[in-house]
């Protein structure tokens, strides 16, 4: 496989400056096999520690001291180690107390060693731990589930996305590359972006099988229950994923999850799985400027899956020899799967490094009803994202959404093919307003800010 995050790797690796690398990602994104893949490129000597599973080892990390530590690994292997040919990996590095804190002996006295660090719970160490954490001293890297663009290449399908990247608004498009690419896209929202799911789809599973695995990396996230807070009954936990699954694309309301979860139960389960990376928060903002986050409000969110073939298998979508072709779906399960996988895709815009990417809606506050899917921030400038699962439907609440803001570019993203045009038309309340809107197949969600860009000068 190829991830986008191959790159930033080499490029931390070979920083001068660099620091502990501390990855973070829900379980099964692909962490371990990233690591791996950098030692394999890079020809380094891959040392690797999981806590969780080999808790013994440790004892080889007690001191506080790198080169003692270095020491104490050397002897367990059997053999020295040279640290510019060597990469430290410390797996479910949160089961190991206080080794987090440790890292930053190891960026202030032994950085010619490369050191990652990473774990599917690690969430929760960040969030609750009561030791110095070491800031400044250490780099954080998100990892997503892939792409659409990842999973063309999966799938040997390079040729695909290249046309799909070098298109050009001013250009004819063609009919075939629009039939193909929404055929991919429509079995990679089937399929979803969990490296273990699309392996099954590689090797030629049917759709069956494919669901069998996401039904399997489903009660792994469920296994993990008892381990996100003892405070936190795992039944809560269970009914607010569900209540997640049901109701992407509307505002979360606690109280609709099921009438015994009292309102502090459920905020508090749905915090932790948050932290788990198995659900992501998509905040309300004002949309007065930016940052988007400097109004936003946390009374009112939306919130969707880490990954849409969770998605599938909370819904149990059916899949018998083949996946059910994506116009025969419920209307609101398909709107529902167009947002998921837009947030999803979306959540790569953001900055990898740092607390990570955020997504953002508009709704608007008492009197008619108004809502805008998703607000992203191009070039310093917000772009307000309309999204429709067929090939037409109404925007009144865009339309005067630019009007209100003052804004002059949106993005859309339906069934039809690319295409940029201008808007000139009355509000609901009779304002005239006018903007540019650059429409594009929902299948360029994943393809990123160059292409969702306004072509104007």
């Amino acid at each position: 496989m190829k991830r986008h995050l191959q790159s930033h790797l080499d490029q931390w690796l070979l920083d001068p400056l660099r620091k502990p690398l501390i990855l973070r990602g829900a379980r099964q994104v692909g962490k371990t096999w990233l690591i791996r893949d950098l030692a394999q490129r890079q020809n380094r000597d891959l040392i690797e520690f999981n806590f969780e599973r080999d808790p013994g080892t440790q004892r080889l990390f007690l001191s506080n001291d790198p080169q003692t530590i270095l020491g104490e690994i050397s002897l367990w292997l059997g053999r020295a180690i040279v640290p510019e040919n060597t990469l430290l990996f410390l797996d479910e590095i949160q089961a190991a107390d206080g080794l987090l804190a440790k890292l930053r002996w190891f960026a202030e006295e032994l950085p010619q060693l490369p050191l990652i660090a990473a774990g599917s719970l690690l969430e929760f160490t960040l969030a609750d731990h009561t030791f110095s954490m070491p800031v400044g001293r250490v780099r954080f890297l998100h990892v997503e589930p892939m792409t659409f663009p990842e999973f063309l290449l999966a799938h040997g399908q390079s040729l695909l996305l290249e046309r799909l990247t070098s298109w050009q608004s001013e250009s004819v498009y063609s009919p075939t590359l629009h039939e193909s690419a929404h055929v991919w896209f429509q079995r990679y929202m089937m399929v979803g972006g969990m490296p273990e799911v699309v392996n099954s789809d590689i090797a030629g599973f049917d759709a069956r099988k494919i669901r069998d695995v996401q039904y399997d990396l489903t009660a792994t996230y469920r296994a993990d229950f008892s381990k996100y807070n003892k405070k936190v009954d795992h039944r809560v936990l269970e009914a607010t994923l569900s209540a997640v699954a049901t109701s992407i694309g509307k505002k979360f309301v606690y109280a609709h999850i099921q009438e015994s979860i009292r309102q502090p139960q459920a905020r508090q389960a749905l915090d932790r799985l948050v932290n788990a990376r198995v659900c992501h928060s998509v905040r309300h903002t004002s949309a007065n400027g930016i940052p988007l986050g400097g109004e936003s409000k946390d009374s009112f969110r939306k919130v969707i899956l880490n990954d849409i073939g969770i998605y599938q298998a909370l819904l149990r979508t059916p899949a018998q020899s083949a996946f059910p072709a994506f116009e025969n779906l419920a209307p609101q399960i398909r709107s529902q799967m167009i947002e998921q996988i837009a947030g999803q895709q979306f959540r790569n815009l953001g900055p990898s490094v740092g607390d990570g990417p955020d997504l953002f809606y508009w709704q608007r506050e008492g009197g008619r009803p108004g809502e805008i899917d998703y607000l992203l921030q191009i070039d310093g400038k917000i772009v307000p994202v309309e999204l429709k699962s067929g090939v037409a439907g109404s925007m009144k609440s865009l339309h005067q959404f630019m009007y209100d803001k003052q804004l002059d570019y949106a993005l859309r993203f339906d069934q039809n093919p690319p295409s940029l045009f201008d808007v000139s038309v009355k509000t609901t309340q009779g304002n005239p307003v006018r903007y540019r809107m650059k429409s594009l197949p929902v299948y360029f969600l994943g393809m990123g800010e160059d292409v969702f860009r306004n072509d104007d000068p």
